[in-house]
């Protein structure tokens, strides 16, 4: 593609023209009010957590056993420290003389109820904060002192890593590692043979790219594992910005399925102090995780597949196929670069490592290794010999998939991890806390409560904080023993009495079966809070296909799952379930749809509203609609091609409607490596949601950002391209300068979207103008 004609003219078609059955409709609709869209909007996630008194879901653990929290009321933020030892809790500190001090600092009043601090660490005695990206060391005695201090990374502009002993930070400069000292400033270059496009710990993998590193310190602080990347001969990928005068083009590295060329690394150890670059003896690797579509899953720039062992003399490391069929667990001797294949894994569809996180584990100490396999149709752990590669045995069976290790204590062999569907009677999706040891036998349940855990284990493994909540039930978050589970002091009991006074009620939770007839599907149902059992509503499926997550993002305690209930509020039922072909409920459950990423759960989402329509008779099944964004983008319109009877009105955001114009590690995993057929077709053709445009009949509108370097613009162009040749009436809003996510426009994409459904779907008539307030945290 000649990156100077990317600058396309978007028609932005803002009206369908309406059939005279939908004219009828419109005239018989009733007209909403900005009343009742404000009236929705007090349901939006914004307005309505601020209304959850004491939901302690999240904990941070400080040294010598204790953790600090924000305990959140009608008065404000309160900043407490409990001492796990004790069980005891006190005010982390005067946030009056806080404020005070902060304000003092930053010549302009700062609200005590609302300090915004994200991080604190005592050290020697002194309050170290940070508050809004900005850090404080503050003196809270006498009158109270604060004093902004460089960043703990030091002085830079570059993103680093720190090392453990936080005296040196990693970072990428010219396509080299350097590293800074923190306290001194002074810097120093690492590598020297690094050039464009073929750099060391480069941060691309096509959907997310940025400066920062991908590495991990070795424990003693003296060597960086990471890698050289070559992008040399990858496709690029380019995006034209919406401006007066010339545009700006963006263009990176975007290797898509089929092409011949795609990221490559070679694995390397940095000798920090010599700088000299040892080679793992390999030949170059695919860019590729055991888990995720980025070698970093929570973008933090660590290496999940890649683990130090704690004398820093060897390391770790899991390498994956292109196809994702294939893994190999390596070890690999820092010092000299030799690499030994210890095993290797391989399966029919594709491998991953765990579902929360990458979930083996390096355990030199005992000479073994800890896998995660789906062999038995469950995710389950198994110990290997690293001196024989060989299988020792299982250390969890049974039904039920681990979601999460939280902590190995090697030296009792005990294994604390989080997993779902092993209780039975308890929701599938609710996350439950065991134990067992790494020889194997009966796990020990620690939170056998009949709801979704969160857990946050301390460093020690001595401790956990659990928050206990389901979709009905308010969190009650309590600080337990580890080994027994035994509740030691309750954290904080939420209180929803402030939610419920502005007419808040729970999401039901709802049970069908999927498509074989057979297995359970799970899902959630909003009902307008003046809902009458006497009339009929439209509904509303929201979608998201996965394969690596569903519909539904927790089935625990939310006050709001983004604006479900507040588009129930307009008059809608609003439901979203977690169809077959995704995670949590056993390999052929998830695995289900391999090779035909055009399935998007859609055969499960028609039969669970049918089923729902049966069930209650205030669902009218001929108004139904669906709407998503990214993944569900893509469902939300192959909704509407392949069931163009069923679903009236779709609304389609960002999809990656072609997986052959998305990043290749993702179609490739989930629909395989590309294959060209003689005869021009693909084996991609049956996900390719523009040779199904000619089927469309209902409302449809698509949207995207003309900036999305995730889910790059022509994924839905070539869908537009091919509904104006099928002479089909559509409408399309392209969003000047946006991401994948849509920025300062997320709230007027929120309203239309309203709209669209409220018009096409209801039958009524919007109100002609309201705005929703911009949203914080976007």
């Amino acid at each position: 593609m000649n990156p100077q004609s990317r600058r396309l003219c978007l028609t932005v078609l803002l009206a369908c023209a309406a059939t005279p059955q939908a004219r009828g409709a419109l005239a018989r609709g009733r007209q909403l009010t900005t009343q009742d869209y404000a009236r929705a909007e007090q349901f939006m996630p914004y307005d309505t957590a601020p209304l959850v008194d004491d939901d302690v879901q999240k904990v941070h653990w400080l040294k010598g056993d204790r953790f600090w929290f924000i305990d959140h009321d009608a008065r404000g933020d309160h900043y407490r420290i409990m001492d796990a030892a004790t069980g005891k809790a006190a005010a982390a500190f005067n946030q009056i003389k806080l404020a005070a001090a902060l304000g003092n600092a930053l010549g302009k009043r700062v609200d005590p109820a609302k300090l915004g601090i994200t991080a604190i660490r005592i050290k020697h005695g002194r309050l170290e904060i940070t508050r809004r990206g900005k850090h404080f060391q503050c003196n809270l005695s006498g009158a109270g002192h604060c004093s902004a201090r460089p960043k703990p990374t030091g002085s830079g502009k570059e993103p680093g890593i720190l090392s453990p002993n936080g005296k040196l930070l990693a970072f990428i400069r010219d396509w080299n590692l350097w590293v800074r000292e923190v306290a001194t400033g002074k810097e120093r270059q690492l590598t020297f043979n690094g050039v464009k496009n073929f750099g060391y710990a480069t941060h691309n993998a096509g959907w997310v790219h940025s400066n920062r590193p991908v590495l991990n310190w070795s424990p003693n602080s003296r060597e960086i594992a990471t890698f050289q990347q070559d992008q040399r001969k990858v496709g690029e990928m380019y995006l034209v910005s919406a401006t007066v005068g010339h545009p700006k083009l963006e263009k990176w590295k975007y290797p898509l399925p089929g092409d011949q060329h795609v990221f490559m690394i070679e694995p390397v150890v940095i000798h920090v102090a010599s700088g000299q670059v040892t080679r793992l003896q390999l030949p170059p690797q695919q860019r590729l995780s055991s888990l995720c579509d980025e070698l970093s899953c929570n973008n933090n720039g660590h290496w999940d597949d890649l683990q130090w062992a704690p004398h820093s003399k060897t390391l770790a490391l899991v390498t994956t196929s292109r196809n994702r069929h294939h893994e190999w667990f390596r070890i690999a001797n820092a010092r000299t670069g030799a690499v030994r294949t210890v095993f290797e894994d391989s399966v029919s569809t594709y491998y991953h490592s765990g579902i929360g996180a990458v979930d083996w584990r390096y355990l030199p100490a005992s000479g073994q290794v800890m896998w995660y396999s789906e062999r038995n149709n469950w995710g389950n752990l198994y110990l290997y010999s690293l001196a024989s590669g060989r299988l020792e045995h299982p250390i969890t069976t049974g039904k039920g998939d681990v979601t999460q290790v939280l902590h190995v204590n090697r030296a009792t062999g005990t294994v604390w991890f989080r997993a779902v569907g092993r209780t039975p009677g308890v929701n599938p999706y609710y996350e439950q806390l065991w134990k067992v040891g790494l020889h194997g036998g009966e796990p020990t349940l620690l939170t056998p409560q009949d709801c979704d855990n969160v857990i946050s284990m301390s460093p020690d493994g001595k401790y956990f904080v659990d928050s206990c909540s389901t979709p009905r039930r308010a969190p009650l978050t309590t600080l337990r023993d580890a080994n027994t589970g035994r509740i030691l002091a309750t954290v904080a009991r939420a209180n929803l009495s402030r939610l419920r006074a502005i007419g808040w009620r729970p999401p039901q939770q709802i049970v069908v079966k999927a498509r074989d007839g057979k297995t359970n599907l799970y899902g959630l149902l909003f009902k307008p809070t003046d809902f009458d059992p006497h009339k009929q509503y439209p509904i509303v499926d929201y979608i998201y296909p996965g394969p690596q997550i569903g519909s539904i993002f927790t089935f625990r305690f939310e006050p709001s799952d983004y604006d479900d209930q507040s588009l129930a509020e307009l008059g809608f039922i609003v439901v979203a379930i977690d169809g077959m072909g995704t995670p949590y409920r056993s390999a052929r459950f998830h695995h289900l749809w391999y090779g035909d990423m055009g399935d998007d759960t859609l055969p499960d989402q028609v039969t669970a509203i049918k089923q729902l329509a049966q069930r209650y008779p205030w669902i009218d099944l001929n108004r139904v609609g669906i709407w998503g964004h990214s993944g569900g983008g893509n469902a939300a319109t192959d909704a509407m091609f392949r069931y163009p009877h069923f679903f009236k009105v779709g609304w389609a955001e960002s999809g990656n409607q072609d997986n052959r114009d998305y990043e290749n590690d993702w179609g490739e995993k989930y629909q395989g490596l590309l294959v060209r057929y003689p005869d021009g077709k693909t084996n991609y053709d049956n996900q390719a949601n523009e040779l199904l445009a000619s089927h469309l009949q209902g409302h449809l509108m698509l949207t995207y950002g003309t900036l999305d370097d995730n889910v790059p613009p022509e994924n839905t162009e070539i869908v537009v391209e091919a509904l104006i040749k099928a002479d089909k009436n559509f409408n399309m809003i392209a969003i000047p300068n946006v991401r994948h996510g849509y920025g300062y426009a997320t709230p007027y994409i929120t309203r239309r979207r309203w709209d669209y459904f409220v018009r096409y779907l209801a039958g009524n008539i919007p109100p002609a103008h309201f705005a929703l307030k911009p949203w914080p945290w976007r």
